[in-house]
């Protein structure tokens, strides 16, 4: 569970509160942060960092003490925080010889399939030069309401890793485990060593409030560990303040809650079952059985169409599982219903005869 002597690539994520220090970022953190990435780096490892704390950054230039609430104003301290964020990553990499690179991502970025592949080709590129990319919401442009598009970065990371194929997520933050009760409230709560599975039970009990600046909490820590499972990538979620954590926490000490994946999906399907879904389709129970059986969806099995989305899209289908759609859902609403073989007469040549091919569903439980 703790023996992290194959994992060759780590994703590190560092939350807005580990990087606070008095109102402005915490230098001392990000020296003894880029010392361990050296350490790491030196064993042959490749490390992708995660950053959150450029609205802070920004909100401590500006003099903003009080919690900011504004898309806009939270858009313009990203914009201001940014530059400040990254220059001090590079001040504390540079004193160890390692080169750093900025990345920033937009949801739609991850959605899109192409745009995806193009992200993950390049970060592979920088990781092969050995430099350590340090990626970060584009909160400046983003056009989902900053603070539900990933969730004070939780979210993001667990989807870098999984679609870099990561070995270990480690999370570092202000909330150093998992604990069977809230400790705020109780005095005898303790703390999870080992999650196996995510049950009802725990997603209930996680709470959802961030801080002043940061948007997450232990609930967007649960969604996190959830979608890292899908990749068969651990999660170690563990005070960031500890002295060395990185390193104590790859050298196999016990250190807050470790969340074990239970299976592994292939890098498409973990694409697919993190993207947005532009629309829902419901199918009877018979097509979900057939899909169930690794079988396409076909178009006798539909009962309704929700939603506008061309071919190529991501839908939902039921509350299920996701696919690719090779039919827009005006074409959907058309064929529903029908058997395969109708397809060719209602909307012309060229078409395919299945909805969706098994490579293109994925069940969102397992």
């Amino acid at each position: 569970m703790r023996n992290f002597t194959n994992s060759k690539r780590i994703a590190i994520k560092i939350g807005t509160n580990t990087l606070s220090k008095d109102g402005g970022v915490d230098s001392t953190f990000i020296r003894s942060l880029a010392s361990q990435v050296a350490e790491l780096a030196k064993s042959g490892r490749e490390i992708v960092i995660i950053t959150s704390g450029a609205i802070g950054m920004g909100a401590s230039q500006l003099k903003i003490s009080e919690a900011i609430t504004g898309i806009q104003m939270r858009q313009a301290c990203a914009a201001v925080g940014q530059p400040l964020l990254m220059s001090e990553y590079k001040k504390a990499f540079d004193k160890f010889d390692l080169t750093c690179a900025q990345v920033l991502l937009t949801a739609e970025v991850l959605n899109n399939r192409q745009t995806y592949l193009n992200l993950k080709n390049a970060i592979e590129t920088l990781l092969k030069l050995g430099v350590v990319p340090v990626l970060n919401e584009n909160d400046c442009v983003a056009t989902d309401e900053i603070g539900t598009a990933f969730g004070d970065n939780d979210k993001l990371s667990a989807l870098v890793a999984s679609k870099l194929d990561a070995d270990v997520l480690l999370i570092l933050s202000d909330i150093d485990a998992l604990y069977d009760k809230d400790p705020r409230k109780f005095d005898d709560a303790k703390a999870v060593k080992v999650v196996f599975e995510i049950t009802p039970q725990i997603q209930k009990s996680a709470g959802s409030k961030g801080s002043t600046f940061a948007t997450g909490g232990m609930k967007t820590k649960i969604e996190a560990a959830k979608i890292a499972a899908n990749a068969g990538c651990r999660i170690i979620l563990a005070d960031g303040k500890i002295k060395n954590v990185i390193t104590k926490i790859i050298a196999g000490e016990d250190i807050g809650t470790v969340f074990m994946p239970k299976r592994k999906l292939d890098n498409r399907s973990r694409w697919l079952l993190n993207s947005a879904a532009a629309g829902t389709i419901t199918i009877d129970d018979g097509a979900v059985e057939a899909i169930k059986k690794k079988k396409s969806l076909l178009p006798k099995g539909i009962k309704s169409i929700s939603g506008s989305f061309s071919p190529g899209d991501v839908v939902m289908i039921n509350n299920v599982a996701k696919a690719v759609s090779n039919f827009s859902s005006e074409e959907l609403k058309q064929i529903a219903g029908k058997h395969s073989s109708e397809i060719k007469n209602i909307l012309g040549g060229g078409k395919k005869d299945v909805v969706a091919i098994p490579e293109n569903i994925v069940f969102l439980d397992y």
